[in-house]
């Protein structure tokens, strides 16, 4: 999202916490450049859970992340942004990304996916469809109730 006082920023980025925080929903900027923020929404239980997985951790740990937990892989990813040059692709693993997709995308980058939706997929084809068709039909549903007026927090699932 585009900004134009840091300190607004950050006050937006507290506010959003104080009210989704009851929901279990966290928010964090990845990176801030050139008035421009990359913001992350997440429910720490979940990225935890996603992380620990046996193949998740191998990728990270192969991508230079400590074995601490989370908070402290949340922290690396963003000084991953904030040193630059190649993207982080690893990022996947904190969106819910399967591993499998993750290291096939590192590894092969544009090339051999078996389909493509909210990521590139190189594992289970089947599955990730049926999530991508979740995905689409929830946010339809969901646009449609903000647009409706609904608020971020009676959109907010408690998790």
């Amino acid at each position: 999202c585009a900004y134009c006082c840091e300190e607004e920023l950050r006050e937006d980025i507290r506010r959003l916490n104080r009210r989704l925080a009851p929901k279990g929903v966290r928010v964090i900027p990845l990176q801030q450049k050139n008035g421009r923020a990359l913001i992350y929404f997440f429910r720490p239980c979940k990225l935890e859970r996603d992380l620990s997985d046996r193949a998740a951790a191998e990728l990270l740990r192969q991508r230079g992340y400590p074995e601490k937990g989370a908070a402290v892989c949340l922290r690396r990813l963003i000084r991953r942004f904030d040193e630059g040059g190649e993207f982080p692709h690893e990022v996947g693993l904190f969106l819910g990304y399967p591993p499998e997709d993750v290291r096939g995308f590192i590894e092969h980058k544009y090339c051999g996916c078996k389909c493509v939706g909210s990521w590139k997929v190189y594992g289970d084809e089947q599955k990730a469809q049926e999530a991508f068709s979740r995905f689409d039909k929830c946010t339809r549903i969901y646009c449609e109730q903000w647009a409706q007026g609904k608020s971020i927090e009676r959109l907010t699932v408690a998790g």
